[in-house]
């Protein structure tokens, strides 16, 4: 007994993308199933006739039972009606790898030299338009799955697809040896130039990778280029490198005279002098120092280059000339104890090494080797050295029993 009505629903698995269901010529009343990732599609005597997406639905045919069965005698039991059923999977089938089988010949559009590649990778497909391809691909087929859906597109995917990375290479200006950083702008590059070859089949390219480039490695002028290209760059990288390093020494450099100005301003503040008095001192030991200074007869101009030196110092120096020298140019000169400068008659300390003075006067003498001053004779009472006579005046040494100074004249 023929059955009144038929269910009808998908029986296959997720890596299909086309399935036609057993079941045809089925009566009025069958029950059509169809989930949500799925679309289905009607025929009626070879007629695509309804596209039925996600639900349960009643189909109505030609085929009563008691009108079918005299029909079908008349054509040798078989019913004039045909009518099947088509399962369209939507999922998105995903890890669909794919790859040249040849290399690929371009310009390198750096380095201008020729150069051959080869690419793979993976991409996922995902039936768009159901009639489109019914109709262009499937055809009377039962059953379309990953593998046929991609021998099918093999030969206009390879031949598109190494023209495609030809170009994509040259209007990205994609560097070969700096293409596997680059492998993300390549992939989309060259998906949008294949979406309009999968579209016309019904089928959508919903993502596309490169995962490997087959270099030439090993080919002479490849390795050629290779070399010139990465010594570039470690050229580069080896001049930021010396330029960091000269800001870091500069910088450094910068903090440590920071640190020592700022030391030394703080031993002056502790000190109670400023950075032009410390210079000034400077300059004056120098100056008594220098054994010009020591043979000038006229001790004013060396007390005169001492006053002079620096803005700020004159000032300070000046200060002590006044109350220590007093009126220069008519007092008689006298010879430290301590550093042996010489200092005028009234001087009460020394201005350099700030040693007090003992008063000399016409009777008395110092002695050069214990310092002391003594009384004039032939030897010192303190050390008992041999004395030599000093002139009063300019503090040179005449010899012992002379009248006059030698130097300047003073009568002893």
């Amino acid at each position: 007994m023929s059955k009144i009505a038929d269910i009808i629903k998908y029986e296959g698995d997720n890596s299909t993308f086309i399935w036609k269901h057993p079941c045809e010529d089925f009566n009025s009343l069958t029950q059509l199933i169809v989930h949500e990732s799925q679309e289905a599609i009607f025929f009626m005597n070879g007629q695509a006739l309804d596209l039925f997406s996600a639900g349960r639905y009643t189909l109505e045919t030609q085929n009563i039972p008691l009108l079918g069965k005299v029909l079908n005698r008349a054509t040798g039991d078989k019913s004039p009606f045909h009518c099947e059923v088509y399962f369209i999977n939507k999922t998105e089938q995903m890890s669909i790898k794919w790859g040249t089988d040849s290399k690929v010949q371009y310009i390198e559009p750096t380095y201008g030299f020729p150069i051959s590649i080869g690419a793979s990778g993976e991409m996922s497909l995902r039936a768009d338009n159901a009639r489109k391809l019914l109709i262009k691909l499937v055809g009377t087929e039962k059953y379309l799955g990953q593998q046929k859906l991609v021998s099918f597109f093999r030969a206009f995917l390879m031949t598109r697809i190494k023209t495609y990375i030809a170009q994509a290479m040259k209007n990205n200006a994609i560097n070969i040896f700096e293409i596997d950083e680059n492998l993300t702008v390549f992939s989309d590059s060259i998906k949008k130039m294949l979406v309009g070859d999968f579209a016309e089949y019904g089928v959508a390219l919903e993502q596309f990778f490169i995962t490997n480039i087959a270099k030439p490695d090993g080919e002479r002028q490849y390795e050629k280029f290779k070399e010139l290209h990465f010594r570039q760059y470690a050229d580069v990288a080896e001049a930021k490198l010396r330029q960091q390093i000269g800001v870091i020494d500069a910088q450094t450099e910068a903090q440590k005279t920071v640190i020592e100005s700022q030391a030394i301003a703080t031993k002056r503040a502790q000190e109670g002098y400023t950075y032009q008095q410390e210079r000034g001192f400077d300059v004056a030991e120098k100056v008594a120092q220098n054994e010009a200074v020591g043979q000038m007869t006229n001790l004013g101009v060396g007390l005169g280059t001492m006053a002079g030196v620096g803005g700020a110092v004159g000032g300070l120096v000046g200060g002590m000339m006044q109350d220590a020298v007093g009126t220069v140019g008519a007092a008689q000169a006298i010879t430290c104890a301590k550093c042996g400068a010489s200092l005028p008659a009234n001087a009460k300390f020394c201005l350099l090494c700030g040693e007090k003075v003992e008063t000399v006067s016409e009777n008395t003498v110092v002695c050069p080797a214990c310092g002391k001053t003594v009384a004039k004779g032939n030897f010192c009472p303190e050390c008992g050295h041999k004395l030599e006579a000093v002139c009063p005046k300019c503090g040179k040494t005449v010899p012992n029993g002379a009248k006059f100074c030698l130097e300047c004249g003073e009568k002893l």
